[in-house]
């Protein structure tokens, strides 16, 4: 979850930058652009007084019918600006990357992405894990000489699989998200992949904002989403681990910031099978997410604790910018800084801070 409202908003999802409508050089159609953007109503035509400074109505007369809106000269009807009137409210970032309106609906199982998907070719760690151990699976029998700067990679997915599943507008969706530090300049030790997570995720997503009114400030409670999450890293004997569990979440907006608070219950397992009894002391129960989205660059810090205690956990903070100003969807500049327990399952029990440099590369 660290990390989506960052992904959301480099992917596109908050409709077209004004930037975009700058390079059309037909004068009509980057005016129309513009409206589009802004949602701006027809303005009046040269010589025509404005309906504000209209002599006003006799006292007792019926309301006049709203006038139509006057066409642009020399737009075509397919370019002409939105009347303010008729225009829909703007989608937020939620109502396009979760598809939580009817017009916003894209059917089923078109291929999204989930969390950012970066490569950091510059990942250092102040503490690396030469020496995973866990309570039932040991500890690696020999340190491993892993060095402390390695790449890390990321790529993650997700589709929807089912549309106005039990209640209205609420979506299915199926997310697979795979996550990878890689030794690529430790060639003494042949360049290993020092830990891979897999996490495949159901996430049922129920639309909040038209049943609710505004909450104080100017907040909006945008959805509420229910999910199931399995992670492992597909290793074996002291190295394996994995856990399942299950989750409920709450996403709130306000103009370019966002916030996104969960709580997960981790699904009991045999004893005898269990890689990680304690992981949950370290990893935690709970989440929090805050980002802003308000300009080229976002900023994202997502914190993750155990409750009531408030121990352990960790702090991550994620900052993009797109590599070309004109294409915020494209390449961005991606810094990830990371303290605490868990960057990777193998790490779970391992306390570390790292500092992460590369490029978030496709979102769509």
């Amino acid at each position: 979850m660290w990390g989506l409202p960052l992904a959301l908003a480099a992917g596109g999802a908050l409709g077209t930058p004004p930037s975009q409508c700058a390079r059309l050089p037909d004068d009509a159609a980057r005016l129309a652009c513009y409206d589009a953007v802004f949602r701006l109503g027809p303005q009046p035509a040269p010589g025509v007084m404005p309906a504000a400074a209209a002599a006003p109505a006799p006292v007792g007369a019926s309301e006049p019918a709203a006038p139509a809106a006057a066409a642009l000269p020399g737009v075509p009807p397919e370019r002409q600006p939105l009347d303010l009137a008729e225009a829909p409210p703007a989608a937020t970032l939620f109502d396009k990357a979760w598809e939580l309106t009817p017009a916003e609906k894209r059917g089923t199982f078109a291929v999204k992405t989930y969390l950012p998907n970066f490569v950091l070719p510059m990942h250092v760690s102040s503490r690396v894990n030469r020496a995973p151990g866990s309570p039932t699976r040991g500890t690696t029998p020999a340190r491993i000489d892993y060095k402390p700067v390695e790449v890390k990679v990321q790529v993650s997915l997700r589709t929807k699989v089912a549309e106005g599943l039990l209640l209205p507008d609420a979506d299915l969706w199926f997310a697979y998200t795979q996550r990878s530090l890689w030794q690529l300049w430790n060639g003494r030790e042949s360049a290993p992949f020092r830990s891979t997570d897999h996490e495949p995720e159901m996430i049922y997503v129920v639309p909040m904002s038209q049943y609710l009114p505004a909450l104080p400030g100017g907040w909006r409670w945008r959805m509420t989403q229910v999910g199931l999450l399995h992670q492992s890293n597909g290793q074996s004997d002291a190295l394996s681990r994995s856990w399942n569990r299950s989750y409920v979440s709450a996403a709130f907006d306000n103009g370019p910031y966002a916030l996104t608070l969960r709580m997960y219950r981790r699904l009991k397992e045999d004893a005898r099978n269990d890689d990680n009894p304690d992981i949950q002391r370290y990893l935690g129960n709970a989440e929090l997410v805050a980002s802003w989205l308000g300009g080229p660059s976002t900023v994202s810090l997502a914190w993750r604790t155990r409750l009531p205690e408030g121990r352990r956990g960790a702090w991550q903070l994620d900052w993009t910018h797109p590599v070309h100003r004109d294409k915020p969807a494209g390449l961005r500049w991606y810094v990830q800084l990371f303290s605490g327990y868990g960057e990777t399952l193998l790490d779970y029990n391992h306390r570390q801070d790292s500092l992460g440099v590369g490029l978030s590369l496709f979102q769509f």
